[in-house]
């Protein structure tokens, strides 16, 4: 197990580098000038080469390349442009918003979409499996950002339950980052539980025709015991595979879920780096985002040694 986990470490490396590298050149083939966008409207032609030469924009871009890779060797994401500080201080304050709403939304998603797709599958061919089937396609239509304009409409707006935006960190208040937390986490599960409710409920019919259940059943086994030890266990395994998928599916949703609700995530801090040509904020956030996607799918991976007894890694 230890051999094939630094196995897999070490492979993330060139991942992660080619990562990088793409992101590297594709924002600075981007047309438009950051040294524009810090100057004064009126600046002159030399205050922006002072401008240039003072953020190292002057050099060729493999110079460039190479300086942000030495730093980064170091510990050092660069220094933005535009927020005068540090850009791991800059995610460092933003990572626990983006993390606590992905994790939320992870256990919500996988709580009531495994949930209704074991209850579909014990339930087959009723209409309490054609129902949870449509509210997983529903949910599975619904973009993301629409269906967080539709919440803040109802559940703000409308019903005055929760705040329509914002967030209160959870040491000054833990009742007011519950609520700030609550309509984010819940737009961004949406989808997710779909996708998990079908795949759990396909997983869970081919697992309860197999002969072991059916002796289970013979046995005279409640049927608790039988869907909940027997079939679950070894059903969960497409469930695992998925939520690496899941993650990062999330990852790129917490983009446009920051935005909506007004939270302080990495998320918000890039696509703002985006509109204003931070270079520096933008690869390192989505070096950590990438970063974040390839250790969880490394965790599944370990998973499957856990869940099933078969799965050998040595």
């Amino acid at each position: 197990m230890l051999r094939f986990l630094v196995h897999r470490l070490l492979s993330a490396v060139p991942v992660l580098f080619i990562v990088s590298l793409v992101s590297f050149a594709l924002i600075w083939l981007v047309p438009g000038d950051v040294a524009s966008s810090i100057a004064d409207p009126g600046a002159t032609i030399e205050e922006l080469a002072r401008i240039r030469a003072r953020l190292n924009l002057d050099k060729p871009l493999h110079l460039q390349m190479l300086h942000w890779y030495g730093n980064l060797l170091q510990g050092d994401l660069g220094q933005s442009f535009l927020l005068n500080r540090g850009v791991g201080q800059a995610i460092a304050e933003r990572l626990p918003v983006t993390l606590s709403l992905t994790g939320i939304a992870l256990v919500i998603a996988l709580t009531i979409g495994v949930l209704s797709g074991v209850i579909a599958a014990v339930r087959h061919g009723t209409w309490l499996d054609q129902s949870f089937m449509v509210l997983a396609l529903l949910g599975l239509s619904i973009p993301d950002f629409w269906l967080g304009l539709v919440g803040i409409y109802t559940f703000a707006v409308a019903l005055g339950w929760l705040p329509s935006g914002g967030f209160v960190p959870m040491d000054q208040s833990f009742a007011g980052w519950a609520r700030s937390m609550t309509l984010p986490a819940l737009t961004l599960a949406l989808t997710q539980m779909g996708l998990l409710a079908r795949i759990t409920r396909s997983s869970m019919l081919e697992v309860l025709r197999l002969d072991y259940v059916r002796t289970a059943r013979a046995k005279g086994l409640p049927d608790l015991q039988v869907v909940g030890k027997h079939a679950l266990t070894n059903a969960l395994i497409p469930v695992i595979t998925v939520i690496g998928v899941i993650v990062g599916v999330m990852l790129g949703g917490v983009v446009v879920i920051e935005q909506v609700f007004s939270l302080p995530g990495v998320g918000r801090l890039i696509i703002g780096a985006v509109l204003r040509r931070d270079y520096p904020v933008i690869q390192g956030g989505l070096l950590l985002l990438a970063s974040i996607y390839v250790f969880v799918n490394i965790a599944v991976d370990m998973l499957y040694a856990l869940i099933d007894p078969r799965v050998r890694y040595d």
